[in-house]
């Protein structure tokens, strides 16, 4: 019988190795993987070393080093359970009458979640969505969160000017995000214990959670109130910038007060440019059509030094958010003005000359890979004039730089299966790869979703830590569909069963 969830696991027996890097000789052998004060202590040949306290019987399956998403906007993730989902929406109006039918939730509001208007052959109006949902305060977010559609109810509620067609866009939709968010903590705690079983189901031991709060405070309550599930890495934002650096937040230090070390700071978010979708990343070529501009940087150029200076002299990552490939270019720049570390968040439109900085410059690429696939068609439409390359992950792991995988949870579904099929295949739902050329190989793309990443994945061999999972497929040979469906066994998170099927 396998032990339940939450026992301390001693041994993992009869599974195969899958790992970036390897440093054992037992290729596809049947071993056993010994663990002790969560830490592998050694792995041997089936049957080999005596198995002794709780066994974990793998029969045959195979065990890969836990999996991390880098880039997760956790409350947000989480309230997505609560909302009308609106992917499905193929025009305005379809979204509009949805609305119209979704539920009031307790606040009194409509919530919907997930539309994507730059294909829609209609255009939103605050009229159209009047008509349908009357005077209930209704709010459409953006896919890619940088627009929020609303009634003129919701205008009234959130004392703002309405606009003609109902949008706000970037910071101030961002404003009206995070008073959606703000729902009472022990609603969202529940939610998010909820949102954490199921990542870990998926064989997640970790995240990075970028949500526009101060995010100490929440993960502090979390964790006393006996949150263990993940590993959590949390962003501050500019606007609590100087509160970080006064009250000596460093990036890797366990989160005061919260009296567990699975929770830390992460890095100083900035978003420095808009979205594909929104039609406001900065790019060095316009967009086609009616929407003719090049987007916008939302921080400059010197805004941004000035920013990474702080941040890093006070001993804080950065990690920049940069879509259209002007804001990869000042991003990149930025860093190598600055000296700071971290990551650029996204990097989906590089220009060839940028790619290879990102290495000589020891900058990560937080990237998403089913982004490319939710916008394969918006791509190839909005950006068909640009002399940048889209999406590139093959040109960047070519050319040595570290490939971090993740969701950006609620913009696409917190599944790093779903991003490993799409970096390797390139496709979904039977269509043909879009531009295969950029794919990459499976262990790459496995490395990209452990917390060190492609270029300093995660080991599984003695002192390495015991967050691993166990899975049914063997993810160097599965096809994408297998991929998606990958089933997991079980996850180990410090040796302790965080899931287990």
């Amino acid at each position: 019988m396998s032990p339940d969830r939450g026992a301390a696991v001693r041994v993992i027996a009869d599974v195969r190795l899958r790992a970036a890097e390897r440093t054992d000789p037992f290729e596809d052998d049947l071993v056993d993987v010994h663990l002790s004060d969560g830490v592998v202590v050694d792995i041997a040949p089936a049957g080999a070393l005596p198995r002794t306290g709780d066994v974990l019987e793998g029969e045959g399956r195979f065990v890969i080093p836990g999996l991390w998403d880098h880039h997760v906007h956790v409350t947000q993730w989480a309230l997505v359970a609560q909302r009308t989902a609106l992917h499905a929406t193929a025009s305005a109006r379809a979204a509009a009458e949805l609305m119209g039918r979704a539920p009031v939730l307790g606040d009194g509001r409509r919530v919907g979640n997930g539309f994507r208007d730059a294909l829609w052959p209609d255009e939103p109006t605050r009229a159209l969505l009047d008509a349908a949902t009357g005077d209930v305060p209704s709010y459409l977010i953006n896919a890619d969160v940088h627009s929020v559609w609303l009634n003129s109810a919701a205008f009234r509620r959130e004392g703002v000017a309405p606009t003609d067609d109902g949008m706000l866009r970037e910071e101030p939709a961002f404003e009206i995000s995070r008073r959606l968010n703000a729902v009472e903590p022990a609603e969202s705690d529940r939610l998010v214990a909820d949102m954490a079983r199921r990542a870990a189901a998926r064989g997640v031991v970790g995240i990075v959670d970028l949500d526009m709060a101060w995010n100490e405070e929440a993960w502090s309550r979390r964790a006393r109130a006996g949150f263990d599930a993940l590993h959590v890495e949390f962003g501050v934002y500019p606007g609590w910038l100087d509160r970080a650096i006064a009250e000596g937040l460093r990036t890797g230090d366990p989160a005061r007060g919260a009296g567990s070390d699975l929770v830390r700071v992460g890095p100083l978010k900035v978003i420095t440019d808009g979205s594909l979708g929104t039609r406001t990343a900065a790019c060095s070529h316009p967009y086609p059509g009616p929407f003719d501009g090049r987007g916008a940087l939302t921080v400059g150029p010197d805004e941004l030094r000035d920013l990474m200076t702080r941040a890093a002299g006070a001993g804080l990552a950065c990690a920049i958010h940069a879509i259209g490939d002007v804001a990869n270019s000042h991003a990149l720049d930025a860093f190598a003005a600055t000296g700071a570390w971290g990551t650029i968040e996204h990097a989906q439109l590089v220009a060839h000359a940028d790619i290879p900085r990102f290495a000589r410059l020891g900058v990560g690429a937080s990237v998403q890979p089913e982004h490319a696939l939710d916008d394969r068609d918006l791509t190839d439409r909005l950006w068909a004039s640009q002399t940048a390359q889209p999406y590139p992950l093959r040109a960047l792991s070519d050319a040595g730089a570290n490939l971090l995988f993740g969701s950006d949870a609620p913009v696409s579904a917190l599944d790093p299966w779903a991003a490993i099929a799409a970096a390797v295949h390139r496709t979904r739902d039977g269509r043909d790869a879009w531009q295969g050329h950029e794919r990459i190989d499976p262990l790459t793309a496995l490395a990209a979703s452990t917390h060190g990443g492609s270029q300093s994945p995660q080991r599984i061999e003695p002192g390495a830590p015991a967050d691993l999972a166990l899975c049914d497929t063997d993810p160097v040979a599965a096809d994408d569909a297998a991929l998606r469906a990958t089933g997991v066994s079980a996850t180990l998170l410090r040796g302790r069963l965080t899931h287990v099927a």
